[in-house]
């Protein structure tokens, strides 16, 4: 059968009630709205949420995680990496403090988070007694935390084991009832479960289905607080969890950080690993939050190991790291997180992406101005997510 065609080939249009109708309100429309190019329906569409993980072990003078990261940053050679808030960088000699966290000091660095276009911190979760935890309940005690979200990562050793489970669990779902904890897909809270080994699973949870049976009752409990479904992200060794993350019963799969530990080199062939680490996850068949790299360099926990790195000998490994980015380079790597998401199918597209760090300072990767006030990694974030240049007046960050 021959397809009947105009004299330029293309087939008479067939004038129905539909598209009749369809030019009528086509009609209606003003011009400037009639035709949308391809860029601008992108533009329109709502980007992942973004976030970084704060590790805060700064905010509290006389525990061992604030004397050790003191210690690891008195050096001349690395207080240019201190936080903005630190005591002593501007003398040549003696050593490097912090004080304790205040409310000024926090409402300051939510500041310059709303500043940077951030939408969210994650917290690396401890349980509310613990010194690691006094920035996170500062945090929600400020009057204006409503203008920045939070979620938790959760190292899966603090939930216990099968056999003696911690309460941190519950504890974190109480949490989750918070007005401005971070939440996704319809309300379901989002979780970073990490750390996750294949001994540690083999050895506390009797393996995955000991593991998967845990996180059933996470979500369990979760449901009895009135909470949607949490959306749980499991993040750890890379092989094991491309592997079983989907048995575990994982929404998601990411990272802490990525990088390789004997890696050295520029920033760009570490942006290179981390993109190739994004790739690679996509093989769990779950969704990937990508984790945008900030930095890896943790020669001043090489030159005074931190006691937590028990393996970790003085000077073993110095010449292993990753020069610092330059904004540029942070931009564009940032912009090729958004855009690989993007890229994916929609059920295959997370819903945030994470950056390490908001204040790993001494182990290479920050967002926080350093001291006095280095600003820049904030002006190369304000660029992506603000979408607009940064003012020639900024406000008063530190």
């Amino acid at each position: 059968m021959t397809k009947t065609t105009t004299e330029d080939g293309r087939r008479p249009r067939t004038l129905t009630r539909r598209t009749i109708l369809a030019s009528l309100a086509a009609s209606l429309v003003p011009p400037s709205l009639q035709v949308l190019s391809l860029e601008s329906i992108a533009a329109t569409k709502p980007r992942p949420l973004v976030g970084a993980i704060r590790w805060d072990a700064w905010y509290s003078p006389g525990s061992a995680p604030t004397r050790a990261v003191e210690n690891s940053l008195s050096p001349e050679k690395y207080r240019w990496r201190t936080p903005f808030f630190a005591k002593g960088p501007e003398h040549n000699s003696g050593a490097v403090s912090f004080p304790a966290v205040t409310q000024e000091e926090m409402d300051k660095e939510i500041g310059q988070a709303v500043f940077a276009g951030l939408d969210y911190w994650a917290f690396v979760a401890y349980g509310s007694n613990h010194p690691m935890s006094k920035a996170l309940y500062q945090f929600r005690a400020s009057a204006i935390t409503n203008r920045l979200r939070y979620c938790l990562f959760t190292e899966l050793d603090r939930w216990g084991s099968r056999a003696k489970p911690t309460a941190l669990p519950q504890e974190h779902i109480g949490l989750m009832a918070d007005k401005n904890y971070l939440r996704v897909l319809g309300d379901r809270p989002l979780y970073y479960l990490g750390f996750i080994a294949p001994a540690a699973v083999e050895r506390n949870w009797q393996g995955v289905a000991g593991l998967r049976e845990q996180i059933e009752g996470f979500r369990n409990s979760a449901a009895k607080a009135g909470l949607a479904n949490p959306y749980i992200v499991l993040a750890g060794d890379q092989n094991f969890l491309i592997r079983e993350a989907k048995n575990i019963g994982g929404d998601a799969i990411g990272s802490y950080a990525l990088t390789v530990g004997n890696g050295r080199g520029s920033f760009a062939k570490l942006a290179e690993i981390a993109e190739h680490g994004w790739d690679q996850l996509r093989n769990s068949h779950l969704p990937v939050v990508p984790t945008v790299m900030t930095g890896w360099d943790r020669r001043p926990r090489i030159e005074r190991p931190v006691p937590w790195e028990t393996k970790q000998r003085p000077g073993e490994g110095i010449g292993n790291f990753f020069s610092a980015p330059t904004k540029k380079e942070l931009t564009d790597h940032l912009t090729r997180a958004l855009d690989w998401i993007a890229a994916r199918a929609p059920g295959e597209q997370a819903p945030a992406v994470l950056i390490y760090a908001w204040n790993e300072n001494d182990e290479g990767g920050w967002l926080l101005p350093t001291w006095p006030c280095q600003t820049e990694r904030l002006d190369a974030l304000h660029q992506v997510l603000k979408k607009t240049p940064v003012p020639s007046r900024k406000p008063e960050l530190c």
